[in-house]
C-alpha cells in the first residue's frame, strides 16, 4: 500500500485525488454520506482528471434527499480551520445532472458535526471542468470542516483533485475618515425636511425610493374627512411626493411581490366607538402599488377583514396572511393566500385552514423547507396559547409548538429577525411588553437555530440599556428596564441594528441603539437616535447602506414628523468598494452571476428590501452569495433554494474585509419553485424535522375569535379617538385620580372630554364631563 497523500502547505486536503485506498471501499479520508429515499452508487473510477482515480456518485432513482462523498469527519482527516477566516475551495468535475452542489459541514467544539451551507451549484459538464468557491467566514466555535459534492437529482457527478487554501488576511487596515466617535459608533443626522404624512408603514421600492403609507394616520378627523395619504420619498434628493390613496390603509399588511410591486392588504374600515363598545374594524379590500406609476390598483377582495395582518411571501411567489381583526372587530381565523400565478386572492375553499387565531401582526418567517416559523413577536396584549412560538406546515396543515421563548406574554411589539446569513436559519427576538398589563418593557433576547432537529429558543444577551424619558427628561434605565416598539434592521456587514422603543404603552421613550453581531452573539452600543421612536415608528436599510427612521405616535395622539438617518461605523472606515459592473440583473436560482469590483471583497449578499410596520418585517433577510474570485472578476453563486431567497428584487452589496459595503445594485431573482431537473425538489437538508412540541391539526371550523374592544390598550371613555389613555397605568403610578391625572399631564394629554356617562378610571370625580379638571384632583 502506498503512503497516504497528506495535506501540503498549499492544500489543506488529505488524499485530494483519491489515489490512496482506505480500509473499506472508500478512499483514505473520504466517506459516504447522504439521506432520503433514493437509489445510488459510489464508485472509484479510473476516469480521472489527473492520476488514476476519481470519485463518481450517481443517483438512479430519487424521491427526496441526496448522496455525497465527503471528507471524513474526523480529527485525522477533516481540515483544521480558524474562526473568522475564509477558505478557497476547488475541484475538477464532470456531471450528467444539474442538481449537484458543493456542500459544507462544520465541527462545532460544543455541538459536534453539523450541516453548514451549500456554496455552489455545479453546471452540467461533459468534460472535466474546474469549480472554485470561497467560503463565508468560519463561524465562532468551529475547529474543522468537511465538504464534498452532493448529488440531489438523478444523474451523476464525478470529481477529482480537491484543493483548499486559506484566504490571506487583508493587507490594508481600516482607515478612519471621521471622528473617533463616528468610526466607533456611527452618526445620526436629523434631516432638514420633515415627513409630510403620519406614516406607519415603510417600504423600500426597487428603484431606491421609499413608500410611506399613512392612510388616516391614526387620526379620526382624517378618517371622517376621507383624507387618506401616502408619500414617496426619494433619498437621492430628499424630496417627497404625496400619492393619492384610495382607502384607509392605516395598520394594513404589505409585502413586495415578485415583480417589485407592493401588495397592500386590508386596513381600517372603522375606528372604535367613543364609548369603547365597538373596536377597530378591518376591511376586505386589497391593493397593489406600482413603483413605476406610483399609483394603487385594486385587486379582488380577501375572504375576511384583517386589520393588523401578517404577510409572508413564499418560495413560489405566493403570499400567505394570517390574523388581524374582521369587519365586526372580532379576530380573524381565516388564512388567506394570494396567488402569484393568478394575481388574485384565492377563494376560501382553495386555502388550507386550521381555524387558528394568530393574533395581530404575528411574525411568520419562511423557513428553508417552506414551512413557517411563528417567532412569538406580535402586537397588543398576550401571546397565543401554549409556548408562544410554533412551526406551521401549510402543506400538512399542522402546527407544532416550539419551546423556550421566555416571558411569552410580554413579547407585544418585540422584533424578530432571521439573522444573517439566511442559510444559517437562526432567528433572534428582541424586547417587548404588554399593552394590557402595561409592565415595564423587557430586555430579553432569545435565539433559535431552526437547523436543529428539535429546535428550541435559548436565552440571548440582554439588550443594552440606554436612557428613558419618564416625563422630566432622559434618565438612565435601571433594573430590568428594556423596551417595546423596538426596530431591528439587517446591515450589509452582517450585523443587526436595533434601535428605538419605549418603556410603556405609547409612553416613556427609550433612547438606545446597538449593533448585534450574530457571530459572537453580542451587542455593541453605538450612537443613539436623538428622536423618540416608539409606537408607529419604522427603521429600514437604504441602498446606500444607511438606515432611515421615521415616526412616533405617543398616547396623547401627537406625531413625530422628524426623520433620522444613521450612518453606521462602516461608512467611516475608508473608501467603499464599488461594483463596477453587473453582467446581468435578471437572476435565477442556482445561477453563477459575474460582477466586477474595483478592489478585493470578502463577501457579497442579497438583502431583501424592507416592508416594515409595528416592529415587524418577517420577509427581511440577508442571503449569502459564496464567491469565486479571479482578480476583480467575482462570480457569485446564487442559492438554488427559493425558500431561502423568495423571488423578487434584492439589494446586492459587495463588502470588503473590513466590513465596508458598496452602494447596492438592484437585481431581480426569480425562477421555478423546483430545481432544474424535473424530478428534483428544492435542495433542503434534514433539519427542524423532529420538534417535540405539541402538534395539532385543523381545529373545529368557526367564524372568528372574540377579541375585546380595548385590544389596543386604550380606554376610549376619554378624549378623542386618536388619544390613548391607558387602560392600565404604569405600576409606579398610584391608583388615585391625582396620580393618574399628573401622569397624563406630564405626558401632554391636555384637556380630556369624558365620552358618555362611564368613568372607569375615576378621572372625573366632580362629574362635569371633563377628566382631570381642577375639581377632580383637589383634595376635599
Amino acid at each position: 500500500m502506498t503512503a497516504p497523500q497528506t495535506a501540503s502547505a498549499a492544500n489543506l486536503i488529505k488524499n485530494p485525488g483519491f489515489e490512496t485506498a482506505g480500509t473499506g471501499d472508500m478512499p483514505y479520508c473520504w466517506e459516504r454520506s447522504g439521506w432520503g429515499d433514493n437509489d445510488f452508487t459510489f464508485t472509484t473510477t479510473a476516469d480521472a482528471h489527473t492520476g488514476t482515480k476519481a470519485m463518481k456518485v450517481e443517483l438512479t432513482r430519487r424521491v427526496d434527499g441526496d448522496r455525497k462523498a465527503l471528507i471524513t469527519e474526523s480529527a485525522a482527516c477533516a481540515p483544521v480551520v480558524t474562526p473568522g477566516k475564509q477558505y478557497d475551495l476547488g475541484l475538477w468535475y464532470k456531471t450528467t445532472t444539474p442538481d449537484a452542489a458543493i456542500t459544507l459541514f462544520r465541527h462545532d467544539t460544543t455541538a459536534g458535526w453539523q450541516y453548514w451551507t451549500d456554496l455552489k451549484t455545479l453546471d452540467l459538464a461533459g468534460g472535466w471542468t474546474e469549480a472554485t468557491v470561497r467560503t463565508p467566514e468560519v463561524p465562532a466555535g468551529t475547529d474543522r470542516i468537511s465538504w464534498g459534492v452532493s448529488v440531489y437529482g438523478t444523474g451523476s457527478a464525478t470529481t477529482d483533485d480537491y484543493t483548499m487554501d486559506q484566504v490571506p488576511d487583508p493587507v490594508l487596515p481600516p482607515q478612519c475618515t471621521g471622528t473617533a466617535a463616528q468610526c466607533a459608533d456611527g452618526r445620526w443626522d436629523v434631516l432638514p425636511t420633515q415627513n409630510p404624512v403620519r406614516s406607519m408603514h415603510s417600504v423600500v421600492l426597487r428603484n431606491g425610493k421609499v413608500l410611506l403609507i399613512a392612510g388616516s394616520g391614526n387620526d379620526e378627523s382624517q378618517f371622517e374627512a376621507g383624507t387618506f395619504t401616502s408619500a414617496v420619498y426619494d433619498p437621492a434628493n430628499g424630496s417627497y411626493r404625496i400619492v393619492p390613496t384610495p382607502k384607509d390603509m392605516f395598520c394594513a399588511g404589505h409585502v413586495q411581490l415578485q415583480d417589485g410591486r407592493v401588495l397592500v392588504m386590508s386596513g381600517n374600515k372603522g375606528y372604535p366607538t367613543a364609548d369603547g363598545r365597538v373596536g377597530y374594524q378591518g376591511y376586505k379590500d386589497s391593493y397593489v402599488f406600482d413603483p413605476e406609476t406610483e399609483t394603487y390598483t385594486r385587486t379582488n377582495d380577501m375572504n375576511d377583514g384583517h386589520w393588523y395582518p401578517s404577510a409572508t411571501i413564499l418560495g413560489n411567489g405566493d403570499v400567505i396572511s394570517f390574523g388581524g381583526l374582521r369587519e365586526d372587530s372580532t379576530g380573524s381565523v381565516t388564512a388567506e393566500l394570494f396567488s402569484e400565478a393568478e394575481q388574485r386572492w384565492q377563494p376560501l375553499w382553495k386555502v388550507n385552514q386550521t381555524w387558528s387565531y394568530w393574533g395581530l401582526y404575528p411574525s411568520m418567517i419562511l423557513m428553508q423547507d417552506g414551512r413557517l416559523f411563528y417567532s412569538g413577536s406580535h402586537v397588543f396584549g398576550n401571546n397565543i396559547p401554549g409556548t408562544g412560538s410554533a412551526i406551521y406546515d401549510y402543506g400538512a396543515n399542522t402546527t407544532t409548538q416550539v419551546p423556550g421563548l421566555r416571558n411569552k406574554d410580554e413579547r407585544d411589539q418585540s422584533a424578530s429577525v432571521l439573522l444573517p446569513p439566511a442559510q444559517d436559519q437562526k432567528v433572534l427576538t428582541l424586547g417587548g411588553g404588554n399593552i394590557d398589563s402595561n409592565p415595564e418593557a423587557n430586555r430579553l433576547t432569545d435565539i433559535i437555530d431552526l437547523k436543529q432537529p428539535n429546535p428550541s429558543y435559548v436565552a440571548g444577551p440582554p439588550i443594552p440599556q440606554g436612557t428613558v424619558d419618564l416625563g422630566n427628561g432622559p434618565v438612565p434605565q435601571t433594573g430590568n428596564q428594556g423596551k417595546m416598539y423596538v426596530s431591528a434592521v439587517l446591515l450589509p456587514d452582517g450585523k443587526v441594528l436595533e434601535t428605538g422603543g419605549a418603556l410603556h404603552n405609547r409612553a416613556d421613550p427609550v433612547y438606545e441603539t446597538s449593533l448585534f453581531d450574530p457571530a459572537s452573539e453580542t451587542f455593541d452600543p453605538v450612537a443613539v437616535d436623538p428622536e423618540a421612536r416608539g409606537y408607529h415608528s419604522s427603521a429600514f436599510l437604504l441602498p446606500d447602506g444607511r438606515v432611515m427612521t421615521t415616526g412616533d405616535n405617543p398616547g396623547n395622539g401627537s406625531w413625530n414628523h422628524d426623520v433620522s438617518v444613521y450612518s453606521p461605523p462602516y461608512l467611516f472606515k475608508g473608501p467603499r468598494p464599488r461594483i463596477t459592473s453587473v453582467i446581468d440583473t435578471e437572476w435565477t436560482y442556482g445561477d453563477t452571476q459575474r460582477i466586477t469590483v474595483d478592489r478585493p471583497i470578502a463577501k457579497a449578499e442579497l438583502i431583501r428590501p424592507a416592508a416594515v410596520t409595528h416592529s415587524s418585517d418577517p420577509n427581511q433577510r440577508f442571503v449569502d452569495l459564496p464567491l469565486s474570485v479571479d482578480g476583480d472578476n467575482v462570480d457569485l453563486n446564487v442559492t438554488s433554494n427559493p425558500n431561502l431567497a423568495p423571488p423578487g428584487w434584492y439589494m446586492l452589496f459587495a463588502v470588503d474585509a473590513n466590513g465596508v459595503p458598496s452602494v447596492a445594485e438592484w437585481v431581480h431573482l426569480q425562477g421555478p419553485q423546483a430545481l432544474k431537473a424535473t424530478d428534483a425538489s428544492a435542495h433542503v437538508h434534514d433539519f427542524a424535522d423532529a420538534p417535540r412540541g405539541k402538534a395539532t391539526g385543523p381545529g373545529r371550523k368557526r367564524v372568528s375569535q372574540q377579541v375585546g374592544p380595548t385590544v389596543s390598550g386604550c380606554d376610549r371613555h376619554y378624549g378623542s379617538i386618536n388619544v390613548c389613555v391607558p387602560t392600565r397605568f404604569p405600576a409606579e403610578v398610584k391608583r388615585t385620580a391625582a396620580a393618574r391625572c399628573e401622569w397624563l399631564r406630564t405626558n401632554d394629554y391636555g384637556r380630556l372630554k369624558v365620552n358618555g356617562k362611564d368613568d372607569p378610571l375615576g378621572l372625573d370625580r366632580n362629574r362635569d364631563g371633563i377628566a382631570c379638571g381642577k375639581g377632580d384632583v383637589t383634595r376635599r
